[in-house]
């Protein structure tokens, strides 16, 4: 790590005497200083700052500027309000609006961890076992919740008895593969990914627009990641029993790739029915077949294949 230059440490004793915690405080730019050193020295990220400031992580300061470094808790809200939020590796993701554009429902069993929610807890109340809803969301069964965690509850249960609490601001992602990077695809290449692992190719491009946008940073307040919106239990599952060799967690392309292999065998599953297997990407194939489409599913199945047509169905 390369030195700071004298101008930032003696800046950082200016900040050391900040007199309110939630306030932020005004550094003046001067001579060396960076966006990343100015970040560094008050020990947040660069992202953090900049969305603070309205900026990107790569602008450049201007000398004798102002530059405002905000608390801890300006900062997260920043970060919230921007639609970033914290993985667990200490990154930071985009988060899906809650009601997605285009008229798409909302992911189905979204949920953000409560106070007094915990992983055992919210599976007993959901009817499921704690290993079961650990692997879904990519946790280890004997996890320590968050709050602020989001994570998928299974399809159609009962909300459980913390749902009626405020939602709290804060937005954690837990820290399992699929990794969401800052990546896009182009719909030609998406269609092309399709193609190459046995799926429809315009089908994919449509679930892959409606879900992310292409967008690769794209995590759902149920947790699934990336263009295609794979869950960690689903990536799992793809890369142990449908990848010819391991797919990468922090790539776009791999992460189409497994969309497009558990879409080929929706497909299978489904005799070539491209309506139902749609429904069995949104809301699983067992739960449409044992509880038919509900109409959240109804209206995703109907969106999607509008789409379809746009991308060349």
């Amino acid at each position: 790590m390369r030195p700071l230059p004298i101008s930032v440490l003696a800046a950082a004793v200016a900040l050391l005497a900040a007199p309110a915690a939630n306030a932020h405080v005004l550094h003046t730019v001067s001579p060396g200083d960076t966006l990343w050193s100015i970040a560094a020295q008050a020990n947040m990220t660069t992202r953090t700052v900049a969305v603070y400031n309205g900026l990107t992580e790569n602008s450049n300061v201007v000398l004798g500027t102002p530059i405002k470094v905000p608390s801890v808790a300006e900062g997260q809200a920043a970060l919230a309000n921007a639609g970033l939020v914290r993985t667990g590796a200490g990154a930071t993701a985009r988060l899906a609006p809650t009601t997605p554009s285009g008229g798409a429902p909302p992911p189905l069993g979204a949920y953000v961890v409560r106070p007094g929610d915990t992983l055992s807890g919210l599976a007993a109340q959901t009817g499921v076992p704690t290993a079961q809803m650990a692997y879904m969301n990519g946790l280890h069964p004997t996890a320590h919740l968050l709050i602020g965690t989001v994570i998928k509850l299974p399809t159609g249960a009962a909300a459980p008895a913390h749902a009626a609490a405020a939602v709290p601001s804060t937005r954690i992602v837990p820290d399992a593969n699929p990794v969401p990077t800052p990546a896009r695809l182009s719909a030609e290449q998406v269609k092309a990914l399709a193609a190459e692992h046995g799926a429809p190719a315009s089908l994919t491009a449509a679930i892959a627009w409606q879900e992310s946008g292409f967008n690769n940073a794209m995590v759902s307040s149920a947790n699934a990641r990336g263009i295609m919106q794979v869950m960690p239990g689903t990536w799992d599952w793809v890369n142990s029993n449908l990848a010819s060799t391991p797919l990468d967690p922090r790539s776009a392309a791999d992460n189409v790739r497994a969309g497009s292999l558990y879409l080929a065998s929706l497909m299978r599953a489904t005799g070539g029915d491209l309506r139902l297997a749609a429904a069995g990407y949104y809301q699983g194939l067992s739960s449409v077949r044992s509880r038919g489409m509900f109409d959240d599913t109804k209206r995703y199945v109907d969106n999607v294949l509008a789409l379809q047509t746009r991308f060349g169905g």
